[in-house]
């Protein structure tokens, strides 16, 4: 059942390698077996923990703002919530629902790529996912399928708003 799985068209994959190839995008495609936590994912794919991006669908309210965000950041950090709607203009941020997530990224937890295919989604990304690493790995449309970026490129090609949500340790 898994090669099935595995060999079917994804149509996420579809259009972010369509996007990426219109772009003359430095990548390559992985494929792994599906892994549960971030290390996991990391090492199966030969990269650093925080070369990955990982993408997070949050819902910002408050302010008369009700604001859709997938929220993209490096693999071994954490997001502050309340940093983020603060910058998108809100009081409070939490993640959205399973079911809002699938329809907004056509994806499962986990298996989304920081790329923003819906108009209700905005894109943003935490400065240090661009300060680190040459490359960005993610998972893309697939928990057994990953694209391994090059950060200028996506930075280029995505072109998200730039604001800092990292939690930052005291």
């Amino acid at each position: 059942m898994a090669t099935e799985i595995t060999t079917m068209i994804n149509p996420v994959f579809e259009k972010l390698t369509a996007r990426l190839d219109e772009n003359h995008a430095r990548y390559r495609v992985v494929r792994h077996a599906s892994a549960g936590k971030t290390e996991e994912v990391a090492k199966v794919r030969g990269t650093h923990h925080g070369q990955g991006a990982k993408a997070l669908v949050c819902h910002v309210k408050g302010n008369g703002l009700r604001q859709y965000v997938l929220a993209i950041l490096p693999s071994d950090q954490q997001a502050d919530l309340q940093a983020l709607a603060k910058k998108i203009g809100g009081t409070r941020a939490s993640l959205a629902s399973p079911k809002e997530t699938t329809e907004l990224t056509h994806c499962v937890f986990g298996a989304i790529p920081p790329f923003s295919f819906h108009p209700d989604l905005r894109l943003v990304a935490d400065p240090m996912l661009f300060e680190r690493f040459s490359e960005l790995a993610f998972n893309a449309g697939s928990l057994e399928c990953s694209v391994i970026l090059n950060t200028q490129d996506y930075q280029r090609i995505a072109d998200p708003d730039i604001m800092s949500f990292v939690r930052r340790e005291l």
